[in-house]
This record gives C-alpha cells, structure tokens and sequence, in this order.
C-alpha cells in the first residue's frame, strides 16, 4: 500500500465526518513504517516536474504533513511521530544495505515542516540525523542534491554569476533551490544551539551529545554540495554555541591522535576564531615540548639553546634572516622565536619579534627590492615572473615562505597584500579567473569580456594562443599552449584561452618562485592544524582584519594600577580614541600592540590592557607591544591626555620606551 495527496485528502475528510480517526491512523502506520510503500508514495504525475531520478512531488508531500499536523487531532499527530520514529529504528537495525533507493524516504520525512520545530527535534530530528549519518557519502551527497532541489530548473544568470560557470563550478543555484538549503541548514543548526544550551549535565561537552556529533557529520554532505554550488557563504556553517563551549583542550588532542570524534576532522562548523585559538594551542605545546628535549639534551650532549634565537643587524636584515634560517633544522624552526638586535638591549618578550617582522616585510616587498610586483588597481602583489635560474632570489622566495610560517606559528600578524590565489594555492585549492580578476582587475575583465562577445572573437580579436608580457623591463613573448602561434582564438576555444592565460598567470609563470615559497611555508607549517583553516582564514590568520571596531577593544579592555572603566582618565580616554580617524587608531593599535591590524575575531580578542604609569606628568604614555600594555600618567586634563598621546602614536617607530 502506498499513499498520496489526494487519497490522504479524502480519507480526513470521511474521519473528519465521522469523527472517527482510526482508518487515518491505520494508514499512517502502515505506510510509514514500511520503507518500501512509504519511498513509492506521493508519486510524481506525468508530465510533471520531475526532481532527478526519485519521483517524489516534495509540493504534494509538504501539503500533506501540513494537514496531519495542523488540521487533525493530537492523536493522528502521535501517531504519526511514533510511526517515522519507528521506521527510523527499522532502517537502522536492518541489515540490509541502505542504499540510494533510501533516498525518497529521507525526501519525504525532511518535509515534515514540524522538524525543525523544538518540540519535535529530539523526538525526530534526532533520529533522522542519527539514520543518515551511517549511509555512505556518495548516498549522503545524493541525498542533500535532492533536497535543495539541486538536479530541478536553473535560473537566468547574470554575467557576474554566470562566470563561475564558466571558470569550471557547476550552474549557479536558483532562488528556489537557495531558500531550500538555507532552510535545512538554519533547522539543523538550531538544532545543534538548542541542544547545546540545554545540554543534561554542565559538564557535557559537544563532544559528548551524540546528536550533536550526528548532526556535525550531517553537515558535512552539505558542506560539501555548498562547495560546489555556493547556495550560501562559507560562514553560514559556523556554529557560534558551539565554538562558544567546545573545549578545545578535550577536542583537539581527539583530532591529533586520531581517537574518537574531533570537531577539528569538521572545520566547517569551527569560526575562524576558534580555528586560530587550536592552532595557538598546538604551537604552545609544541613550543614546551621542544624546550623540554633542548634542555634533556643539554644534561647529555652540551648546551642547546630552547629558543630559535635569530641575531640581526637592522642595516642587513635580509642578509642575516636569510643566513640564519637557512641553517636552522626543522625541528628549530618549532622553537619559541627570541630576536636579538646587534648592539641592543631589548629583551624579545613579543615586542621585538612583531618589530622584526614589521622590517623585514617592508624591505622584501619594497617595489625596489623588486620579488614582488603590484597592481595598482588592487594594491595587491604577486610573485615576479623571472625566467632565470637565480639561487640566491629563490632562496629569497623560501625565506619569505618560512617568515609567513614562522609568524603563523608565533601568533603575529603581518602587513602583507597578496590576493586569495596565494592561500588557495598553499592549501592546494584551484585558482580560477575570479582570482585573476581580485589581483588584476584590468585583465580579468578583459577576459571575462572576451567570453561574453557575442560577435566574432577571430575577427574582432585577430590573435593567437601567444601572449607577451613585461619581464624586468624585457618583452617575453610566451605560448599558452604547444605552437600556441599556430592557433587563432575562436568563438570555440576561448573559454580554454581563458583558462590558459589565467593558468599562465597565477601557475606557469610562478612556478618556480611559488615553489620556492611553499617550500618555505611549511617547513613551519606543515602537518600541524593550518590545514583545519579554509584559504580565506588563512589570509585573516596571517594579515589579520581592518575592521577597526573600538567600541569592541573598549568593552574587551582590562585595567591595572587602580583603575577602571568609570574612572575619570578612563573616560576621557575612550571620548578621545572614539573621535580618532581611522588613521589614528591604527597608529594607536601600532604604538599600544606593535601592528595595526586586527587579530583574527576581530579587537574584542586583543587582550588589551590600560595601566596606570603614575599621576600626573609631562612624560609621554608610553607600551609594553610585548604584551598589549598602554602606560598612561593621569593626567589632569583631557586636553593633556589627547595632546600626549597624539605625540606618542605619531612617533611609534623603534621598540623601547619613548
């Protein structure tokens, strides 16, 4: 016996005469607890709109639990629940295969528009995670394709939309499909919160709610058809409560050795945040343990030093970073970084090393030193193409590689502009035109317009599969393809052109410098949790944000000395940084914290302290950049206090004490 809308229709309407329910319960039962008759039910009609290959009208499916639901007794309701709880039970015991023919019954109970409803989540929602978590992943991907309508009508592109098509991602979603996907996922994720805010016992943590750890695994098939549909921002996937409570020192050790679950095996759901706080985790123990084996081996083989300690001379940073690191081991680049200046005292607490950094960035990016070009549309540099087989300069590349690592590793932001392409390569992601266009706006809408030319490309254009380009002020001429001279580029093989030349551009060209930085890259960085982070955090991780939220650093700022919030300086402090121009914060952030721009999870995250440096003076404020600490004297006007640190923030070069 199988079931649709129109015979549901008709049997409440003869229950609904006679008051008498139970033929409708009957049917109920029968149908949903059988998953063969229930997967033939709510056929499609011919000529109808077919969803894929199942066969199921959802419209038809969704009317009928809406009448169940809403227009009949408490009884038909129960009845109902314990008949899909029930079938749920059936599936999971069966021995049989659970296979893609599956698929229509999970179609059909995620129309349940109760599902998501907090009454019901336990009961069913639960259950149903729990069920289609044990399918394989090819049954689980085909799944969430039904669901989001993923094989139904496209939509109309726009020439934006529709060039991701063409760049080699499926066809953009249509309205239907994206409201579709957002309503599951907002359902599930409700899901997930509730179930953490409610959690039995304080010290259950998420990953020890099993319907939490279902529902994370579930995720993970829309995860990935979001990957290659874009129905929604990456972000959407986040799961505040539940970066709020996990317990990173339970979950990450987990996901380290490979025993039980491990939120980190899901980064999807993990906010950027949270990410960078593992990564911290992991760098500090691995720190300790690397100053634990130095001073083991020190009792038996002679002093070692536990820190990896570089000496620089500020006039030939370059020089001395490159020397230094080039003989360092992999197992010392793991050490706590300490930089000594030549001929100065500071004591490298952090301070030093974010001072360090800071030159050493500006004098390899400086358009003089000449391994970086820029584009100035984007302000965004990219590896110089050099066709020479220079040592030296591709140990240059490696060493701007290793100074990311090494500033991923010791938690310091850098003041660096390179497009996504950069961390898309280094996590092995593909790069495509849109990453061309964000480096090189000019080129990339030069080729986007060659796509869409609806005349003829081999008149209009009149040129081949050879490009020629500018290299050390020397006109290269270069093939995208073999005899790339010989080959007019037609309406028929732009699209290849597109993807040759954006190739060329961001793989080719670079091959041998990007290497070369990779090479560098991981030295630090390899096999430790980078890998959990999209490229997009990466990029947040090493350049941090711009988002100067000062109403966040104030709310998140902490007192020393005897003072507080509502002390009288206090205020005046804060009335005087809210009327700085985005140029003065940074230089504050700088003076106060050694870099000017924001940790990733933004200023509220800085860890910023105020302390009170005696009454008042004439002295200047002056900071601790080791450790976040602004020094003020209390002065007695607010007129004072803006002068003195106007002073301060606009001479912020050097490490020391001004």
């Amino acid at each position: 016996m199988t079931i649709d809308l129109q015979q549901l229709e008709e049997i409440q309407a003869q229950c609904d005469r006679n008051q008498d329910y139970s033929a409708l319960n009957s049917l109920i039962q029968v149908v949903f607890t059988n998953p063969d008759q229930l997967s033939k039910s709510f056929p499609q009609k011919l000529g109808g709109s077919i969803d894929g290959s199942i066969g199921v009208d959802k419209q038809h499916v969704r009317q009928a639990f809406a009448l169940l639901l809403r227009h009949c007794p408490p009884q038909v309701v129960d009845a109902l629940n314990r008949s899909i709880i029930q079938l749920l039970d059936l599936i999971t015991r069966s021995k049989d295969i659970v296979d893609e023919s599956y698929i229509p019954i999970f179609v059909i109970l995620f129309q349940h528009d109760s599902l998501f409803e907090t009454q019901f989540g336990d009961m069913i929602l639960a259950k149903l995670l729990e069920t289609i978590v044990v399918l394989p992943a090819s049954v689980q991907d085909m799944l969430c394709e039904q669901l989001t309508c993923a094989c139904g009508q496209e939509e109309d592109l726009t020439m934006d939309d529709s060039i991701a098509v063409h760049d080699g991602q499926e066809a953009y979603p249509s309205n239907q499909e994206i409201q579709q996907f957002q309503h599951i996922l907002d359902g599930i994720q409700r899901f997930i919160s509730m179930r953490l805010r409610n959690k039995p016992t304080p010290d259950t943590t998420p990953n020890r709610d099993h319907a939490v750890v279902s529902a994370t695994k579930c995720l993970a098939a829309f995860y990935r058809l979001n990957e290659k549909r874009r129905f929604v921002k990456y972000e959407a996937f986040y799961n505040e409560t539940l970066n709020e409570q996990l317990e990173i020192k339970e979950d990450f050790p987990q996901f380290k050795d490979r025993k039980g679950f491990s939120f980190c095996d899901y980064p999807f759901i993990l906010n950027s945040a949270t990410k960078a706080d593992i990564l911290k985790v992991e760098s500090m123990f691995q720190m300790r343990h690397e100053l634990q084996d130095a001073f083991f081996r020190a009792l038996f083989q002679g002093v070692n030093s536990p820190y990896l300690v570089l000496e620089i001379r500020r006039d030939h940073i370059i020089h001395d970073a490159l020397y230094q690191l080039e003989t360092k081991s992999t197992q010392d680049l793991k050490k706590q970084l300490r930089i000594q200046f030549v001929g100065e005292e500071g004591i490298d607490e952090g301070g030093v090393q974010k001072e360090f950094f800071q030159l050493i960035v500006r004098e390899l990016f400086d358009q003089k030193y000449g391994m970086f070009m820029f584009d100035d549309d984007s302000r965004l540099c990219w590896f110089k193409p050099d066709p020479t087989d220079d040592h030296l300069a591709i140990s240059e590349y490696k060493l701007v590689g290793m100074l990311l690592g090494l500033a991923v590793y010791n938690s310091v932001i850098l003041d660096v502009h390179f497009p996504l392409a950069l961390y898309k390569k280094l996590m092995d992601v593909a790069v495509n035109l849109q990453d061309l266009r964000q480096l090189d706006p000019g080129l990339g809408r030069g080729l986007q317009q060659l796509l869409y030319f609806e005349g003829s490309v081999e008149g209009a254009y009149d040129r081949s599969f050879q490009i020629d380009k500018d290299v050390w002020g020397c006109i290269n001429t270069f093939d995208l393809k073999e005899n790339g001279a010989a080959v007019k580029l037609t309406n028929d093989n732009r699209q290849e052109f597109v993807q040759l030349y954006t190739d060329h551009v961001l793989n080719q060209s670079v091959e041998k410098q990007f290497s070369a930085f990779r090479e560098g890259f991981n030295l630090v960085c390899v096999d430790s949790a980078i890998k959990i982070f999209r490229p997009e955090e990466i990029e947040q991780l090493i350049c941090g944000s711009s988002d100067l939220d000062f109403d966040a650093l104030e709310k998140a700022t902490l007192y020393d000395g005897g003072w507080n919030k509502d002390t009288p300086i206090i205020r005046a402090f804060w009335e005087i940084v809210h009327e700085f121009t985005d140029e003065e914060k940074k230089k504050l952030l700088f003076f106060a914290t050694g870099s000017d721009r924001v940790p990733i999870g933004g200023l509220s995250k800085l860890q910023f302290v105020i302390a009170k440096n005696g009454g008042d003076s004439d002295r200047l404020p002056t900071s601790h950049t080791c450790y976040n600490v602004l020094l003020l004297c209390e002065y007695n006007s607010k007129e004072k206090l803006r002068e003195r640190l106007l002073t301060s923030i606009g001479n912020a070069e050097g490490f020391g004490m001004i």
